[in-house]
Order: C-alpha cells, then structure tokens, then sequence
C-alpha cells in the first residue's frame, strides 16, 4: 500500500521513534525514497565514478609460517594506505525479519539491556538527510550477559563470529604496533585498545532510488580494527587518502565482497596511537534498487575510561605529536554527537 502519512515529522517519528526504521517504509510500498532521506548531490555515490579494487585478499593463514615476513609487509602496506583488507565471509537475514514490535523492544530506552540497541540512521536528530540503513548493535561484556540478552536470532553466531574476528585482530595489531617500532613485552598495548567489543548487524532494505540516498555516509570508524563481513551484494566504497603519493588520491574505489573473505578497517584509534602513519579508512556504503543487504561489522575499541594517544616510542621517532591524549570516553562522545562528515572526527584528537 502507499504511504498513509504526511512526509516530515510524522515520517521521522515512524522510521526512528516507533521503531519501524527504513524496513517500515519498504514495507509500505514507498515508491520512491522520501525527501527526508535524500542526500544532497556532493554526498551521493555514483557508481561510475568509482574504481575498482586491485589489490588481491591477504591470507593470514601464513602469519608465523615460511610467507610470514611477506605477509606482515602486505599487512603494514594496507594499514598504511587504503586502512583495510580483506580475509573471510558470511552473513544473516534473521533479525531484521521479524515484525517491527519484535526489533523495537531493543530500541534505546526499552531495551532489556543497556548494551544491546536497535535503531536506525546513524544519528537521526542531527542529521539533514538520513541514512538508508537499520541496524541492532550489540555490546560484550561477557558471555552470560551476551546469552541472556542479545536477540536470540543472531546472538549465537554473533558470538562465535566476535571470538573468532578477537583472535584475528591481536595478531593484526602484534604486527602493526611491532612495526612501529614498540617491543611488546606483554599484552597490555593490545588488551587495551579491544578492551570493548562490539558486533553491529546492518541492514540495508532494497531502495526505489539508490542514486538519490546512502546507505552510511562518509565517515572513519573511532575504534581500533574493525572486521566487517560483507554478504554477497556489495556497496561498500573507501576512499585513497589525498596524502598517499598516488594517482588515485581522494578517489572512491568500490570493495567488491569476495567469497571468503573478511574486510578489516583501520580506525581513529590506531591512527591516533601510530601519530598518522597508520590511516583510518574513510568509508560509505550505496543502497541497492533489487534486493537488500546486511553487513556484520565487529568493532574492537578501547574501554572509556582508557586513555589514547601517540605511542612515546612513535612520538620521540617523530620529534613531534600530532595529536592530543585523552580519555577514550571523550572521543567517543564526539564521535556519536555529530552526524557523518568524512574523518572530520579526527580533529577533535589533533595538536
């Protein structure tokens, strides 16, 4: 059927109030996407203006074997570049099925757990234009509380996959802060930038107009190493940072999902930590008009309480600090104050 309600304020309080997000809409018949969610002309993707990937999937299977010098060189170069890579697949539907009273008791507020929330958008009161996504974030505290309160739909898979990304992610960063020239005695650098763990289940629903809207605008994540698990649809860009010395520089270069393959992004934090030779991917997603999608990111993040900043090792390498230390807590709560701008998050954290 049609939508039955005036566009504006009513439609805001149905997507993001009541809880029936975008998947509400779609499931309205709404044939075409409603002024509230189209994006200005400088912030939609066009397709065509996008490059392609050209670098291969790196294989972690070869960290520690005869490969493994290699392996760390194509791990470092990733860090240093584009922020990601790739290394394995999977994805899950369940959740966002369900009828819109069943999503809606996580919704903030009524949720039975401070650490589970589903919503929609990214920050919908502070946006112009709103984004072309549902999603349900869920918090690790521990397992119990994990089985006691995450969506029985996805809470198992979701912790098998959070366990198995942890695992993937200290041997990523043994490699990275190794490289930066800081010999980890114990495992105190690295426990403390995955204090927190976190999986999000995104859900994209097919939109009548995918050149008009995103389905996340611009932005770098604040954490430390994000994994994210794409399903087989794609529209997933990241953008060459202008200060790589390449003739790709600020393009926008499309990251097509690769059967068995995981994608890992570099975050705020690490780039922070490294002083800026790590970089923080920038990254977006395009909506789809035949079918929907659903991506599982896993963000590793410091706890709030936990200080960042520049490692001393990096810094007096540098002779200088680029940016600022301060407690986890404060970055987080400029990050989630503002609507996506790019990496304009990063300024909160510079000298």
């Amino acid at each position: 059927m049609a939508l039955t309600f005036d566009e504006g304020s009513s439609l805001f309080n149905f997507v993001v109030r009541d809880g029936y997000g975008v998947k509400g809409l779609v499931d309205l018949g709404v044939s075409k996407v409603p002024e509230r969610y189209v994006q200005p002309p400088q912030e939609r993707i066009e397709k065509s203006s996008a490059t392609s990937l050209e670098v291969p999937p790196i294989d972690l299977s070869k960290l520690g074997g005869p490969c493994h010098e290699q392996v760390v060189g194509e791990i470092v170069h990733a860090a240093q570049t584009l922020g990601f890579f790739q290394s394995l697949k999977e994805a899950a539907y369940d959740f966002f099925g369900q009828e819109a009273e069943k999503k809606a008791v996580y919704k903030k507020g009524t949720s039975p757990s401070p650490f589970v929330k589903y919503g929609t958008s990214f920050a919908p009161e502070k946006e112009k234009a709103l984004e072309w996504k549902d999603y349900v974030s869920m918090v690790y505290t521990n397992d119990e509380d994990a089985n006691k309160y995450w969506p029985q739909h996805c809470k198992e898979v979701s912790l098998e996959y959070l366990r198995t990304s942890v695992d993937m992610v200290q041997k990523l960063l043994n490699v990275l802060i190794t490289d930066l020239g800081v010999t980890l005695e114990n495992s105190e650098i690295v426990d403390n930038l995955i204090g927190t763990k976190m999986v999000n289940m995104n859900f994209y629903p097919a939109c009548p107009n995918p050149d008009l809207t995103v389905g996340v605008g611009r932005h770098s994540d604040m954490g430390t190493l994000t994994v994210l698990l794409q399903d087989g649809i794609g529209g997933l860009y990241v953008k060459v940072e202008d200060d790589m010395n390449s003739a790709k520089n600020g393009q926008w270069i499309a990251i097509p999902p690769i059967s068995g393959a995981l994608v890992i992004n570099i975050g705020d934090t690490l780039q922070i930590l490294s002083n800026g030779k790590y970089k923080s991917a920038e990254h977006r997603v395009r909506t789809t008009s035949d079918q929907s999608r659903v991506s599982i990111p896993m963000f590793t993040i410091p706890k709030p309480t936990q200080k960042i900043g520049p490692l001393p090792q990096v810094v007096e390498k540098d002779g200088v600090a680029y940016y600022k230390e301060m407690a986890f807590q404060d970055y987080m709560n400029n990050f989630f104050g503002n609507a996506h701008e790019g990496k304009k998050s990063l300024d909160f954290a510079k000298i």
